[in-house]
């Protein structure tokens, strides 16, 4: 059947994602049925993924404004100025879904759009960083999605040049039949040099550039807006493919091009394509914008509108540029060996007009795809705090034997194994291996470098929302702390199940509040982000998992931070106050078996001096190493700090009067682990500041003495278990 004479039908708007009322309004709004092109359109903008019908109203009460802040949330991606006419630019963005269809292709992809929102700033991307969970590594698909997602980051940022040098993975079995892949991009860009999506001037060419069109990630956005069921791999069609080499064309391309001084609007062609793209970038500047498709380069012939509107081909873009422009522009993407076609002009009849083979196949206004897309109020529970609040963990058997359980688990194990696959030292400004606390990427010609994080503690926020929202806020502005940075802002990406669950919406809504508080009273705003809901097959949803990616400034990179210690003979600064908290811990889940209890407090108040102390004793020489304290507690980064040294030791103390293994184990937060060789001074300057800080060891070039043992645990033995549980579960051990 031609595409025009396709009868529309609630239950075909209902195969597109749309309820009932929603394309109700369809026909209201265009005083007529719509055609198939336009129920296409209406679908792909007001799927979840595009519209977040049912978190803008949250969203909005994010903290997003400082003096920094050049560009908050609403353009491709957030932008803060970071000193010398420069900027950071940066966003996260998910490809849950695609990647656990196809892992390699999601995955690849996943890294090729976030790049893109990025560089379609103005920005050369100088870091990409990504966040992974997988179900049960005992689940048979596991190894499985684990390979394939880490091929595809891997093969995709190697091959475009872009290092990437930190993340973060975790295995649960809430994530079995629905894995996340969350990326993240850094970039450089002038500050007098920010491109924005917003298009002007009616009369001016609309212009397609990039890799041709084809059928892949049709109906992607609403893929990305539906549950999964054991149906899944009939999706498979709905994943792009992506080409990193065209990717690094376009990459340089468009930098050209933006040097000229041609482009007044760019915007990648992301979820939805060519529908996203025209509609976003007409519906923000005001105008309309009349598309001719027999102009749009395409790979496969016999394409129709309604496909070539919702193609999710990668490496594409859209752009108005000016008209004296048009030669200079053709010329560039002609040495690129690229695709450069005029495929409409901007109007000012504040509609979306699509013609194909001379006939007209949409004509809709854009404001109500846009300004007036559905915003769902939707009911929501909170989740209580669990009680009791203290947990009645019972002591490990062996300290030792605790402590190399925890080492070698899943959660903590080394992920030498994945970050080897990537190329984190291209473009030579990566300053020291992936593994710490932040990575740190030197600002090319400066004395600076941006710090660099992703955090998330899924099963705080599974216990309670709200502390764990905050608490990832918390980690992430701590993480960039413990290298020396001063944290600038935060990108964040909300992944929960069905939010049409109260539930669901409750733990999002949690969230948010707890992120809102942290981010307001760390100074920490929101810049960028991205919501990916309905995360859950079968009516499971996954955990709560709202990641923050994070990004500091280092004004001075000879005075940064790092795990590594120098020397035996420094004295171990615990700073931060311990109770031995071991609700929700990872010694509770690994070491006894259970989950439970709540989540640790996070005292913002607290969080913040802690911080602001540690910065300042890093920035005057006084910390040769740094660690934050988090999963496993201060034992866990103890021997994190040793493993990342060479023939240290350390020999620890106990004076808290706390239980031994509350001491050990415990989460609480807001702690930092330094070694110095003057904590004189450095208990000093925390009584002035009125911090908690303890001397609780000192290096030794010994192994790790624990206060029940009588001989030390060998570095050694830690780093072999620490970095044999990934290699040889990989290899089917």
């Amino acid at each position: 059947m031609r595409e025009q004479e396709t009868v529309i039908t609630e239950e075909l708007a209902a195969e597109h994602g749309l309820s009932a009322q929603e394309y109700r309004r369809i026909p209201e709004i265009l005083g007529r049925k719509p055609t198939l092109t336009e129920l296409g359109i209406f679908s792909a903008m007001w799927s979840e993924h595009c519209s977040y019908k049912s978190s803008r109203r949250w969203l909005r009460t994010l903290p997003s404004e400082a003096p920094h802040v050049i560009q908050g949330p609403g353009e491709n991606a957030g932008v803060v100025d970071i000193g010398d006419g420069l900027a950071a630019v940066f966003k996260i963005e998910s490809h849950n879904h695609p990647s656990f269809i196809e892992p390699k292709q999601g995955a690849a992809t996943g890294v090729g759009g976030i790049m893109r929102d990025v560089f379609t700033m103005g920005a050369r991307p100088i870091a990409n960083l990504n966040a992974l969970r997988f179900g049960d590594p005992d689940h048979p698909r596991t190894r499985h999605l684990v390979s394939g997602v880490v091929s595809g980051i891997g093969g995709y940022g190697n091959c475009v040049g872009v290092p990437t040098v930190a993340g973060e993975v975790n295995f649960h079995p809430a994530y079995n039949g629905n894995i996340l892949v969350n990326a993240m991009t850094v970039g450089l860009a002038r500050t007098d040099r920010i491109f924005r999506s917003a298009a002007h001037g009616p009369g001016n060419p609309v212009i397609y550039v990039g890799a041709r069109t084809g059928r892949d990630g049709i109906h992607g956005a609403t893929m990305a807006s539906a549950e999964f069921s054991e149906e899944a791999e009939a999706r498979r069609p709905t994943v792009q493919v992506g080409d990193p080499f065209v990717e690094k064309l376009l990459l340089e391309a468009c930098l050209e091009l933006m040097a000229e001084d041609a482009i007044i609007a760019i915007q990648d062609m992301g979820a939805a394509g060519l529908t996203s793209s025209s509609v976003e970038m007409a519906g923000k500047g005001g105008l309309g914008m009349a598309l001719d498709l027999d102009a749009v380069p395409v790979r496969e012939e016999a394409m129709t509108a309604y496909e070539l509107m919702l193609s999710e081909s990668q490496e594409r873009m859209l752009m108005v540029i000016r008209p004296e422009a048009e030669r200079t522009a053709r010329e560039i993407f002609r040495r690129w060996e690229l695709d450069f076609a005029v495929i409409g002009a901007l109007t000012t009849t504040g509609r979306l007009t699509v013609s194909r083979n001379g006939r007209v196949e949409a004509d809709i206004p854009i404001d109500p795809m846009v300004d007036q897309a559905p915003e769902y109020d939707r009911p929501w529970t909170a989740t209580p705090m669990p009680g009791p609040l203290d947990v009645d963990a019972p002591p490990p058997s062996s300290t030792r034997q605790a402590l190399e359980t925890l080492i070698a688990s899943p959660d903590l194990a080394s992920r030498r194994w994945i970050w080897e696959q990537y190329d984190w030292m291209v473009m030579n400004d990566t300053l020291g291996e992936p593994g710490g606390d932040a990575a740190v990427v030197r600002v090319r010609d400066t004395a600076r470098a941006l710090a660099l994080t992703v955090d998330c503690t899924p099963r705080y926020c599974a216990a309670h929302p709200e502390t764990g929202g905050a608490q990832a806020v918390a980690e992430a502005w701590r993480n960039i702390t413990a290298t020396g940075a001063r944290p600038l802002a935060i990108t964040n990406n909300l992944n929960f199940g069905n939010p049409e669950r109260p539930e669901i919406m409750g733990q999002l809504v949690g969230c948010i509040a707890g992120m809102r508080r942290a981010a307001g009273e760390l100074g920490f705003p929101v810049v960028s982000g991205n919501v990916s809901l309905y995360n859950e097959t079968d009516g499971e949803a996954i955990l709560p998992t709202p990641v923050i990616g994070g990004v500091g400034l280092l004004d001075d990179i000879s005075r940064r931070a790092a795990l590594r210690i120098a020397s035996a003979g420094e004295a171990l600064v615990l700073v931060g106050e311990t109770t031995g908290w071991l609700g929700q811990s990872l010694y509770l889940r690994e070491v006894i078996g259970r989950e439970d209890g709540a989540p640790p407090p996070v005292d913002l108040a607290s969080e913040r001096a802690n911080g602001d102390l540690v910065r300042a004793l890093i920035a005057d020489g006084l910390v040769t190493a740094c660690h934050d304290l988090s999963d496993g507690g201060l034992v866990v980064a103890v021997a994190e700090m040793l493993i990342a040294s060479d023939g240290i030791g350390a020999e620890l103390g106990n004076g808290t009067g706390l239980p031994l293994h509350s001491f050990l184990f415990g989460e609480d937060q807001g702690r930092y682990l330094l070694a110095t060789p003057g904590p004189g001074e450095v208990l000093v300057r925390a009584r002035s500041a009125r911090v908690s800080a303890a001397v609780i060891g000192r290096t030794t070039d010994d192994g790790l003495l624990t206060p029940d043992s009588d001989s030390p645990i060998p570095v050694d033995v830690l780093r072999s278990l620490h970095e044999a549980w990934l290699p040889r579960y990989m290899q089917g051990g």
